[in-house]
């Protein structure tokens, strides 16, 4: 993906085959300004040109000069072939729910334009530049986010962005969904013509924006949450002996091996470690013992989600598609590798959220918390209860996460009078993950804001340098009871910003 940094914001040019998940980051939350390459802009012309050719000697194309779904049969008359598309917009715009968050939102609108920009849908130039301007215009369509079943494209959420595009529809503006006013944007609705409609709205870009931002940021996140096992184990007076470069390479999976590194990089020179290098012990409980084996599958199913989203978010994801002397009608609206993806992802991390609250009852529990205060609470025995209740938030957060990892994609439910008579249900796969993702973070953030107070129980020594410098940007201190809820969302902000960055 080309991207040159100016003054103000980087720019990212699409030309449906190189678009990246970071693209997507800065598009959706830094608002870098969106172009289409010359070379995509000729070739979506090009396509445009296939389908006027087609219409004007009266071949049917489904969705163009035919009904929809069940009603592919139907011709519709040359004079309602432009009603039609306006029609599919606003009958479809079926959403219900929440709004999703506005970076969710751009990022849909970008790889929906992405897509389109390979010159296979058979829309005019105008339609992507439209898109594109909302972009760059910050004009965010409010899109609920129930309503996609995940297989005849996500129909429901890209119908509501595309209202906005034909000046109808609502935007979030300061935070509240109202009436979208083209004028106060200077925005000119575009009139839809054949085939355009169902382009728009016949794809995967509500899954594909889900899963590109969540894996972008999970790369990230894999890293803090690695720092914070360490720092576990350190307090802990765990050893890094497990973490040795000859155990991962008797099994060699690349996730634990990139693990057990980073674990050995966090814990090197810590003189907590060694205080304690000569006790005896022969090993730690696996919480501790097997953050490589079980953060390193997560590390690799990461990896293997992000292949697939970065082929989803350069593939033309629409029906029918436009070729040099055909139309072609097929499936690759079906949402079923991002479905399978999401599903997979959200088994992977809840059950590194397990883990996760283990440890947070391992640094509280006096009977398992090598001679740290009982729950973290400093003062009086029994007048302060501490950090105890912490536990039962990680736990509450797992079980969340639990019965959101059930399957989505496990479900079927026929639509379209059985013309759609497999769906993927992915929207609901990616709505899930995002959820068990924010409470990852929160299980990560409790872990470090736990540690921090650990560490400064074990004063005068201190970890490695680089866990000292990450928790001086914390500094959660043992003290008496108060609301440590201000610490939690300190922590959290410092681990998102790491994130985000």
């Amino acid at each position: 993906m080309k991207m040159s940094s100016t003054v103000n914001a980087p720019h990212v040019t699409i030309d449906g085959e190189h678009l990246t998940l970071e693209d997507v980051h800065l598009v959706s939350r830094e608002h870098a300004q969106v172009a289409i390459s010359l070379e995509a802009y000729e070739k979506v012309k090009k396509s445009r040109e296939i389908v006027q050719r087609f219409l004007d000697v009266g071949k049917p194309i489904y969705g163009v000069n035919t009904g929809f779904g069940a009603l592919a049969n139907i011709r519709i008359s040359k004079e309602k072939l432009k009603e039609l598309q306006k029609n599919i917009i606003l009958s479809h715009s079926a959403g219900v729910g929440n709004y999703l968050p506005e970076d969710f939102v751009r990022a849909i609108i970008l790889i929906r334009a992405n897509a389109l920009a390979k010159g296979l849908s058979g829309v005019r130039p105008i339609v992507v530049e439209k898109l594109i301007e909302l972009l760059n215009k910050k004009i965010t369509p409010a899109v609920p986010e129930i309503g996609s079943v995940g297989a005849s494209g996500d129909l429901a959420p890209l119908s509501h962005i595309a209202m906005v595009l034909i000046g109808e529809g609502k935007i979030v503006r300061d935070g509240k969904a109202v009436l979208f006013n083209p004028s106060d944007y200077g925005f000119q609705p575009i009139h839809l013509e054949e085939k355009e409609g169902l382009s728009l709205i016949n794809g995967t870009q509500f899954m594909a924006a889900h899963l590109a931002l969540i894996v972008r940021d999970l790369e990230k996140l894999m890293k803090i949450a690695t720092l914070v096992a360490a720092s576990s184990v350190d307090v802990l007076l765990g050893t890094p002996a497990a973490f040795d470069e000859r155990i991962q390479l008797a099994r060699p999976h690349p996730g634990q091996i990139k693990i057990a590194q980073m674990l050995r990089e966090f814990l090197d020179g810590s003189q907590i470690r060694e205080s304690h290098k000569n006790c005896g012990k022969v090993q730690d409980a696996y919480t501790l013992r097997t953050i490589p084996q079980v953060y390193g599958a997560v590390l690799d199913i990461i990896q293997w989600v992000k292949e697939v989203v970065q082929r989803e978010i350069n593939s033309a994801t629409d029906n029918p598609l436009i070729f040099e002397d055909e139309v072609i009608s097929g499936g690759n609206f079906h949402g079923e590798p991002l479905a399978l993806c999401a599903d997979y992802l959200s088994i992977a991390l809840t059950s590194m959220g397990n883990m996760i609250e283990r440890r947070i009852d391992r640094l509280l529990n006096p009977k398992v918390n090598e001679g740290l205060p009982p729950f973290l609470a400093g003062g009086e025995e029994g007048l302060n209860s501490g950090y105890m209740i912490w536990q039962y938030t990680a736990a509450a957060l797992c079980n969340e996460n639990k019965v959101l990892s059930h399957p989505a994609s496990a479900d079927s439910i026929p639509t379209s009078a059985y013309q759609e008579d497999h769906v993927s249900m992915g929207a609901n796969a990616v709505r899930k993950l995002r959820k068990i993702f924010e409470n990852i973070v929160s299980l990560v953030s409790i872990e470090a804001m736990l540690v921090s107070v650990a560490l400064d129980s074990r004063r005068p020594l201190r970890s490695s340098c680089k866990i000292e410098d990450f928790y001086g940007k914390i500094n959660v201190r043992l003290s008496e009871d108060r609301y440590f809820g201000e610490n939690f969302e300190k922590v959290k902000e410092v681990i998102l910003k790491e994130v985000f960055s």
